[in-house]
């Protein structure tokens, strides 16, 4: 069922909202942060439509409401917009990265750290020799999504387990060069609260996979552009 622009207005706010404090979101909290032009009722009677088309779910122990992956997916395809990179960022990563444009594995160690750093996350590339390169594993411990410790320690062992790294990655299904998954579309539990948003990489003859790995509220809007971006430099520096 196709949502109305009001229900798709409100699914923007909510998903917006839950990204920025990772907790359950209130129609009180719309009604005061968000100018939807409807009353609080209003906008409680279009989360309870929004929980069933399943675009939303609730919480047992709040009364607010917390993005599906579903959700997810409609914000990042439909609702929102991808922010302006800050040309002093731009600047800075392809300046670090060109000074290791000859050495292959040196760039793509200095391209995951950029991601990292820049996105907050845990920055991952896969070579398609099957090397891994990682950069920022202390970064995820800043968000509430990681300080289940069993969630922490599955992320940072996929390192060492590169058959499930692979098989996880390798669920990436569409057209979209930029790929997103979602923990509670995989299999494994403790991956349920994560997100993962890669693409595929050339850089003259190696290729493969990098991305950021984080919680699965992560900043869609400017963590992809950063994704695209640092993919974009690979090639270039891959045809000198």
């Amino acid at each position: 069922m196709d949502l109305t622009d009001r229900q798709k207005a409100l699914l923007k706010a909510i998903i917006e909202e839950y990204i920025e404090l990772a907790e359950p979101v209130g129609s009180e909290v719309i009604e005061r942060k968000y100018n939807l032009g409807v009353s609080p009722a209003t906008i409680r009677n279009e989360m309870v439509h929004l929980t069933k088309e399943g675009y939303l779910k609730q919480p047992h122990t709040s009364a607010g409401r917390v993005p599906t992956s579903m959700g997810f997916r409609l914000f990042i395809q439909e609702l929102m917009k991808e922010k302006q990179l800050p040309v002093a960022a731009e600047v800075s990563i392809k300046e670090k990265m060109w000074e290791q444009r000859l050495q292959q594995e040196r760039l793509l160690k200095e391209a995951v750290k950029a991601l990292a750093q820049r996105c907050d996350m845990l920055g991952l590339a896969l070579d398609d020799e099957g090397q891994i390169f990682y950069a920022g594993a202390a970064n995820i411990l800043d968000w509430p999504e990681f300080y289940d410790i069993d969630v922490t320690r599955f992320v940072l062992g996929l390192f060492d387990e590169l058959p499930t790294l692979q098989e996880i990655l390798g669920k990436a299904k569409g057209l979209d060069p930029m790929h997103i998954l979602f923990g509670d579309e995989l299999e494994f539990e403790n991956l349920r609260p994560t997100g993962f948003v890669f693409t595929r990489y050339e850089m003259g003859t190696k290729e493969g996979v990098i991305g950021v790995i984080g919680p699965a509220r992560m900043n869609f809007p400017l963590v992809i552009p950063y994704v695209r971006y640092v993919k974009n430099l690979l090639y270039e520096a891959g045809r000198i």
